[in-house]
């Protein structure tokens, strides 16, 4: 999906995006110009690096989904696709 978000959008340097969670991404929003992220899927890829599930959400509230990082923070959408 980031490659589709370089590929359309193009401008790199205007848009932010979340270092390891490649495979979160499930969309872009352009109005705002910022990439949106599935939070069970960010959860879902800590639980795989070997993070038990209460780890991760917490280590992910804490530190990334609560961060913000100017304008172009991305959204962290909750997609209610609880598979773990």
């Amino acid at each position: 999906m980031r490659e589709k978000i370089i590929e359309h959008y193009g401008d790199t340097d205007n848009i932010l995006f979340a270092d390891g969670f490649d495979d979160c991404i499930i969309g872009f929003e352009p109005n705002m110009w910022k990439v949106v992220y599935s939070r069970t899927k960010c959860i879902e890829s800590l639980i795989k690096d070997g993070m038990d599930m209460d780890e991760a959400a917490e280590h992910l509230e804490f530190n990334t989904f609560g961060a913000y990082m100017g304008k172009k923070t991305p959204i962290w959408v909750e997609d209610f696709k609880w598979n773990i």
